[in-house]
């Protein structure tokens, strides 16, 4: 917890996107609306690594993803391992199209702790339709692989998460998917909404595809409540039959505020993001590092940066009346997410 408003302490969660380079030009992704990244100039490098898991003593929790496909980075194994000699909880987000039978393998004796699974379907059609250049019977297959991997291992780890992206096109695969989740032996199913409305953005700007596809998707809208109540209730009986774990988010149009205690959300307090070439953002919900940047770590050190004008201005403004402008369309501020 903080000593105070302005002034927590250092961070005991990291998110760092190791790599910004990325295999699939998925519907809701920042990656599919800018120019392709090379996945050797998009890595982070393993000297920024080492150097803020030595700067955030206290760190207790790693996140190595952002962006970018973690399986590119070239550098996950030795930041898995740093994280493991160092009892640093750690575990990624993957589109698990590259996870492969020995990289399964590889990852279960790593003893990394959670690997999660994009997976916004439970047919072809519909989950290809949003991850652009993914083939879902290869994700399934490699998906059913590391769960083998981790039962012939005899392993507690990784715990496995599926998370699906609840949108207008998909929201009707949710029931289904947890029969194929089910059937395939995955620990956990995660249901989020779309991360943000980038309404701070220019509407006819660099983010113009990404917010044009949002505001069609988003079911924040209110507008499918209806088709979208009635497949959680079908998804949550479902979960309930088979014995799956499952997360479901709030519904409906969000308010217009956060909440009577004026803080929409914790990250600024207790967690950090830092994109593959050092710039510290307040939260993995941003995307985009010229939204908003609350420092450079190749002009400070880390905390630095925390204890900053910027870092203190940004808690400020969140616990009041008047939050960034990054903030106002995130669904984890209005709790939506």
């Amino acid at each position: 917890m903080s000593t105070g408003l302005d002034d927590p302490p250092l961070p005991r969660h990291l998110q760092l996107e190791i790599t910004s380079a990325c295999n699939l030009r998925c519907m809701m992704c920042l990656v599919r609306y800018r120019p392709p990244v090379n996945k050797l100039a998009g890595a982070m490098r393993p000297e920024l690594f080492h150097r803020l898991v030595a700067e955030v003593p206290g760190l207790r929790r790693l996140t190595l993803q952002g962006l970018g496909e973690p399986l590119l980075s070239p550098y996950l194994p030795e930041m898995i391992r740093t994280a493991v000699e160092r009892h640093i909880t750690v575990g990624f987000n993957t589109n698990a199209t590259l996870l492969t039978a020995r990289r399964a393998a590889e990852l279960v004796e790593s003893r990394v702790d959670w690997v999660h699974v994009s997976l916004d379907g439970a047919h072809a059609t519909a989950y290809e339709a949003i991850r652009d250049g993914a083939d879902f019977a290869t994700v399934v297959r490699n998906l059913a692989g590391l769960v083998a991997a981790k039962r012939e291992a005899g392993s507690a780890t990784p715990w496995i998460r599926v998370v699906f992206v609840a949108m207008r096109d998909t929201i009707g695969e949710l029931p289904d998917l947890v029969r194929l989740l089910a059937d395939l032996g995955v620990d956990e199913l995660h249901v989020q909404n779309l991360s943000h409305s980038f309404s701070d953005t220019d509407p006819a700007g660099g983010y113009e595809g990404i917010r044009r596809f949002t505001a069609d998707q988003a079911l924040w809208t209110g507008a499918d409540d209806d088709r979208a109540r009635h497949a959680f209730a079908a998804a949550t009986e479902a979960a309930r039959e088979r014995g799956l774990k499952v997360r479901l988010p709030a519904l409906g149009v969000p308010e217009a505020g956060p909440g009577p205690d004026r803080r929409g959300c914790s990250w600024p307090w207790e967690a950090a993001y830092v994109t593959s070439a050092g710039v510290v953002q307040p939260c993995c919900m941003v995307m985009g590092d010229d939204r908003v940047s609350l420092g450079n770590l190749t002009e400070q050190t880390f905390p630095e940066i925390w204890r900053g004008p910027a870092y203190r201005d940004f808690r400020r403004r969140l616990a009041g009346d008047d939050p960034p402008e990054v903030c106002r369309g995130c669904s984890l501020y209005h709790r939506t997410f």
